[in-house]
């Protein structure tokens, strides 16, 4: 028995009922989600969307990294899609820990990760807004592009909009 036997053997249930063979992996509703990697958060259920409505972004923290903003253009040019949210999440361990924080605990591990940003959220509101600027103001992005954010509540289920 390996340590990925129950996701092959889940895959093969999938497959034998799979009928989402036409997506073409364009962005059917135009959308962009960029969100948390927590696994409380189910993004096409929470937004009412299904497979191949949006290009859905994640990352610890919901952060609008030089990666994800790499992934944003490719998206709009190539993928279909006119307008993003950025959505990051109350009970957040992003915002739990400082950079610090997890260099200690991995060079405890005997790991030195100095060289990393993990961009960390001390303050929720503030880094929100300040990606969504940086997608707002990105020379590789169309201008006037609708980008909005929101914060996903885990323990009601509810989205909380925030403006700039």
């Amino acid at each position: 028995m390996t340590a990925f036997d129950d996701l092959l053997a889940a895959n093969a249930s999938y497959a034998a009922t799979f009928r989402d063979s036409e997506l073409t992996g364009r962005a059917a509703r135009g959308l962009a989600v960029v969100t948390c990697m927590d696994s409380r958060i189910d993004p096409l259920g929470l937004l009412g969307l299904k497979p191949g409505d949006a290009k859905i972004l994640r990352n610890a923290g919901a952060r609008v990294t030089d990666d994800v903003l790499r992934t944003l253009v490719l998206a709009v040019y190539l993928l279909g899609v006119d307008r993003v949210l950025v959505m990051p999440h109350t009970d957040c361990g992003m915002a739990k820990v400082t950079d610090e924080d997890v260099h200690v605990m991995t060079e405890n591990a005997g790991v030195n990760t100095r060289s990393l940003d993990f961009h960390t959220v001390p303050d929720q509101d503030a880094a929100l807004r300040h990606d969504l600027t940086r997608i707002r103001t990105s020379p590789f992005l169309p201008a006037g592009m609708p980008v909005g954010g929101a914060v996903y509540d885990v323990s009601t289920g509810r989205l909380i909009p925030v403006d700039l």
